[in-house]
């Protein structure tokens, strides 16, 4: 099948042309002024924006953690990045204690093959380091994963050595390393110091403190150090404050090859949602927690000098239902929330419509930059002959208004319900297929494993 979208502007990292753009089947077959095909469904998108389909590239669907596991699994999840403008997601297979690299990824492709609406490719999070596994990345890297995920918090987390040894094995494997950059000591000593000054952990306004941005900072400059030894890039996942960004630049200016996720939440949301009464602060527990102003201003300000390179959302739902797991003791709660479908729009309001950001960048941190990051460009990410026709159009000028009455996920909450932005995803092509339009999903279920 054959179809000619006519009249847009299309967006890439590089620069924006009002050109038309040839689908044939499911990939881009030519793009160019004024094209035509006699026998192409033509669809008029004048006066809209043609960006690469965005790319999530730090996602939780169907997680098993805190004893329980995500709202969203790959079928809902998915569905509402669809239906905000992404199409292809870098979700976290995670390797449990006692299983191979290889049951891990296993268990991750049940979790998402046929059940997915969007494309999507797996890092992995290793979480039991030993020689077997250590042998294992070789095939893992043949196999198409390149990206890995490492935690320094958490019953899963690495020690020094491990991550050295770890490091080592990439370096030479050809692979890369995502790394959750918190001080776990720091975090469990103030956990108690809650209980032995308060009483109790019941009041959620004491969770912030717990995690400061001391101890991101601290872990980040760990880290960056280790990686230094090895010789080796690495990327700091779901950066969130200015402490940790000072300790980035250091290193930069040391010749490090850094690179840097962060998320809307700590660009749009800051820590005094964590007054609101516990039930509410509760959705918000989210790790790192949700930071102050002053972070949310140098976080903008990396990402206007491209000092940062890619935005995504950290999706991990819970419902409030599930959230009330830490009714007493807030450190029980599930931390994470739903923004699957928010992250475009979210960058579009608050970063091109402001002025923070231009078209440009928009469309490199949300999909140029991710593809390129984890081995997925040109098919990925980009508007051209042979890419996959992964296709966006933004309507720039569409108010609407977010709520959880009219999301796709299953979360049962909206973070920011009632917030009315402009802007928004008019029609997203999956691999040459409407597969969204205006919020609602047109076709499911269409979504492949790539490998990356």
């Amino acid at each position: 099948m054959k179809q000619l979208l006519k009249g847009g502007t299309i967006v890439t990292g590089e620069g924006t042309r009002k050109a038309d753009v040839l689908i044939e089947d499911e990939t881009i077959a030519e793009v160019g002024e004024n094209l035509t095909c006699e026998d192409a469904l033509v669809t008029d998108v004048t006066g809209k924006y043609i960006f690469p389909g965005f790319i999530d590239a730090h996602t939780h669907m169907a997680l098993e953690v805190c004893n329980t596991i995500t709202a969203d699994k790959f079928d809902s999840g998915t569905k509402a990045e669809l239906a905000g403008g992404t199409t292809c997601i870098v979700d976290f297979a995670t390797q449990e204690k006692g299983e191979s690299l290889k049951e891990g990824i296993d268990h991750w492709h049940t979790k998402a093959d046929g059940k997915s609406s969007c494309d999507y490719a797996f890092h992995l999070a290793i979480g039991d380091w030993n020689d077997a596994v250590s042998k294992e990345l070789d095939q893992v890297v043949a196999d198409g994963i390149s990206s890995f995920k490492l935690y320094m918090t958490y019953d899963n987390r690495v020690d020094d050595q491990q991550m050295y040894e770890i490091f080592t094995r990439l370096k030479e494997v050809g692979g890369i390393a995502g790394v959750h950059c918190e001080n776990h000591g720091i975090i469990q000593a103030r956990l108690a110091q809650v209980v032995q000054e308060a009483g109790s952990r019941a009041d959620v306004s004491y969770y912030p403190w717990t995690r400061p941005p001391e101890a991101e900072a601290e872990a980040i400059d760990r880290m960056l150090k280790i990686a230094k030894c090895v010789d080796i890039p690495v990327i700091v996942v779901h950066l969130s404050t200015e402490a940790g960004y000072r300790e980035i630049e250091q290193a930069r200016a040391l010749g490090q090859t850094v690179y840097v996720e962060t998320c809307p939440q700590y660009l749009v949301m800051d820590d005094e949602r964590y007054q609101l009464s516990n039930e509410e602060a509760r959705k918000y527990m989210i790790a790192p927690p949700l930071r102050r102003k002053t972070d949310q201003e140098v976080l903008w300000r990396a990402l206007s000098e491209d000092k940062l390179q890619t935005i995504s959302t950290d999706h991990c739902s819970f419902t409030p239902e599930q959230k009330m797991a830490g009714e007493g003791d807030f450190s029980n709660t599930p931390c994470g929330m739903p923004g699957a479908e928010t992250r475009p729009a979210l960058i579009y309001h608050y970063g091109v419509s402001t002025g923070k950001l231009s078209l440009e960048q928009m469309c490199r941190y949300l999909s140029e930059n991710p593809a390129k990051l984890y081995h997925l460009y040109p098919r990925k990410g980009a508007i051209a002959p042979g890419s996959d026709a992964d296709i966006t159009v933004w309507d720039p000028k569409e108010t609407w208004t977010l709520s959880a009455a009219h999301q796709q996920s299953v979360a049962g909450y909206c973070p920011l319900e009632g917030l009315e932005l402009t802007g928004r995803a008019e029609k997203v092509f999956l691999r040459g297929k409407l597969s969204a339009a205006d919020g609602e999903i047109v076709e499911e279920n269409r979504g492949i494993y790539i490998r990356h």
